[in-house]
């Protein structure tokens, strides 16, 4: 199995004949993603990359079916695309832009609580379930299909740590790119909630940062189930000085429990298995699962 994207879903793409939409949707397209198409506004009726470009989301899922939508649009408008593709009867909606205000999120966030939508993003690279569909900015290459669930704060470190798994043999369900700002819409314990009940995955990967409880309220989850899988944890911003925002907009350490080796502390008392350096994260992986 896998989660959130699959052979099955039918993807469309916010901002298609930009730049961005354009480079990632031939990408995802490479890689065998069903995209059935895109939306921008005012190119409706024109035809892109091969696929059929819309006005609007409600058009696009009226005339081809789609259940996904991943997000290129630019930071002021790139709020109300999400309300868009929540408002047009999108269940699956991945926010790649980076820049949204939090005061637009705040908005969002009201927006789609009430509506049957799953939110990932923004400021993230995005899904990928491996061999079967890539929707999102990540290189594909690096995921091989197997059996391990990957949450992560962090673009590049979900790409190492995938390409280090699948060096120790091993591979993934499903990869998802939750985003570094301090607003988003599928927090880490949502996303380690979706592998535990994911019965192909048989081990976790969750790649946190410092700021925030994100990565406390996943621990406390984890150990309410039982500890019903192994998850082995990673925590970056180590060395990160007290009150600087580190690469996310997220990332800054607000408190005392903020810090990286607070939140190491707390992961372990929480039975997750924790690694200090990115570089251990395949070999604890498997590790763990020769126990």
């Amino acid at each position: 199995m896998s989660v959130l994207v699959n052979k099955d879903s039918k993807v469309i793409v916010q901002g298609f004949t930009g730049g961005e939409g354009t480079f990632h949707a031939q990408q995802m397209i490479d890689y065998g993603t069903n995209v059935v198409g895109g939306v921008t506004p005012g190119k409706g009726g024109q035809e892109h990359l091969g696929k059929p470009v819309f006005n609007t989301v409600k058009e696009a899922v009226e005339k081809t079916g789609a259940d996904t939508s991943i997000i290129f649009v630019p930071p002021a408008f790139a709020a109300d695309a999400i309300k868009e593709a929540a408002e047009g009867g999108i269940k699956t909606i991945i926010a790649i832009t980076e820049g949204i205000p939090v005061a637009d999120m705040v908005k969002v966030m009201d927006y789609i609580k009430d509506k049957n939508v799953r939110l990932v993003g923004p400021n993230c690279p995005g899904v990928i379930t491996p061999g079967e569909a890539k929707v999102g900015i990540m290189p594909g290459f690096v995921f091989k299909k197997g059996k391990i669930g990957l949450v992560s704060k962090s673009g590049t470190l979900t790409y190492e740590a995938a390409d280090q798994i699948a060096k120790q043999g091993l591979g993934i369900t499903t990869a998802i790119g939750i985003g570094g700002d301090p607003i988003i819409g599928t927090t880490t314990k949502e996303a380690v909630e979706m592998f535990m009940n994911d019965p192909e995955t048989k081990a976790i990967v969750m790649i946190g940062e410092i700021g925030g409880n994100l990565e406390a309220e996943a621990a406390k989850y984890i150990k309410e189930t039982g500890n019903k899988k192994p998850v082995i944890a990673f925590i970056a911003g180590q060395t990160a000085p007290k009150g600087r925002t580190m690469g996310h907009a997220g990332a800054i350490v607000g408190g005392k429990n903020d810090t990286a080796q607070a939140k190491m502390e707390i992961l372990e008392k929480h039975g997750i298995h924790v690694v200090k350096s990115p570089a251990k994260i395949g070999k604890k992986v498997a590790e763990v699962l020769k126990k």
